[in-house]
């Protein structure tokens, strides 16, 4: 027995969550900044006041890497992708997802994508 469960699994700690790509990636806000730190890249950082841009854009890599990300752009290429599940998503798309003119149509085409898409769903005027 312990030879299949061994090779089928089963000796997984029931209350052991299995990470996911997006947990390797952390954004960090406060009252005037955006910081998302990546496992494999430079650390991202804008200013809310410095957003003009916010894409989403999907991919067709999941799930074994992340697959759904939220980028806020700024002039200069300033700016900061977030992978969709990651620590501080929620609490970016919740603040930006208030912005005159946001766009949720898009936001709901962007959730049945499975391909390699972008999706501009704000721009500052």
């Amino acid at each position: 027995m312990g030879f299949w469960k061994s090779i089928l699994g089963g000796n997984e700690d029931k209350g052991a969550k299995k990470l996911q790509p997006e947990d390797f990636y952390t954004t960090e806000i406060n009252d005037k900044t955006i910081k998302v730190l990546h496992p494999k890249r430079e650390t991202e950082e804008i200013d809310w006041e410095e957003i003009e841009e916010i894409k989403i854009i999907t991919t067709d890599e999941g799930p074994f890497l992340p697959d759904v990300w939220l980028i806020l752009m700024g002039k200069n290429n300033k700016g900061c992708s977030i992978p969709q599940g990651s620590a501080g998503w929620t609490k970016v798309y919740d603040i930006v997802s208030k912005y005159e003119g946001f766009n949720f149509d898009k936001v709901i085409e962007s959730a049945t994508s499975t391909e390699n898409k972008v999706f501009d769903i704000w721009n500052k005027k």
